[in-house]
């Protein structure tokens, strides 16, 4: 076959490549080294939200402790000062009868 160097009248002169275009491998690793920013991202952004939220679980924790303790001491406090009052108003304490000083002991 002897091709002609310059086109004929009424030719096209443009040749047109057919074939598959591919990402070069320098395209290809700026790709890979963005997606793994994108996902260090991701990934540092879940980690910030789950520290906020442990710092506020925290507190509350710390809270409800507190409430716990507080709550436990008012109920001693409630126990102690009903006893008394029981204790007053019982049948044996009003069949008491109180006692005056009678003397001082000397030696």
């Amino acid at each position: 076959m002897n091709r002609q160097r310059y086109a004929a009248n009424q030719q096209n002169t443009a040749k047109f490549k057919a074939g598959n275009r591919t990402i070069g491998p320098v395209s290809n690793t700026i790709m890979l080294i963005i997606l793994a920013c994108l996902l260090g991202l991701i990934y540092l952004a879940q980690v910030t939200k789950t520290n906020a939220l442990s710092y506020a679980m925290n507190d509350m924790s710390n809270k409800q402790t507190q409430l716990t303790a507080e709550h436990d001491n008012l109920a001693v406090s409630a126990a102690r000062l009903q006893s008394l009052q029981r204790v007053q108003d019982s049948d044996t304490a009003k069949s008491l009868v109180s006692l005056s000083p009678s003397g001082t002991v000397r030696n």
